[in-house]
């Protein structure tokens, strides 16, 4: 599977994780439209906390501790927002969407 943007094409895994991280903004709405997600501002403020901690920690927070930093900068967000925003998984849909690789550690999350 690959997503195809701005005729440049991306590779990805088969679950549909990109192989390389990619920020450019453009990638997000594409990789949602496949997921059935229409993005909001809600969607990009964890998207810009998923890859500010991809970029600081090179990988991705698994969930227990994405809601409490999302909820700390974030108050009116908890895990039901989370999983409004995205119903697969905010740790691992939003990941995706955000346009980073698989996220790894106990449960591939």
């Amino acid at each position: 599977m690959a997503y195809e943007v701005n005729g440049r094409t991306f590779e990805t895994d088969e679950e549909g994780y990109l192989l390389e991280p990619n920020y450019d903004d453009e990638v997000c709405p594409v990789i949602a439209q496949a997921e059935g997600i229409t993005l909001t501002d809600e969607h990009w403020n964890v998207i810009r906390y998923l890859r500010d901690q991809y970029r600081e920690h090179g990988q991705t927070p698994n969930f227990r501790n994405m809601l409490k930093d999302i909820t700390e900068l974030m108050p009116q967000h908890d895990s039901k927002t989370l999983y409004d925003l995205f119903p697969g998984g905010p740790a691992k849909q939003g990941v995706r969407v955000a346009g980073l690789p698989k996220p790894y550690g106990k449960g591939g999350y």
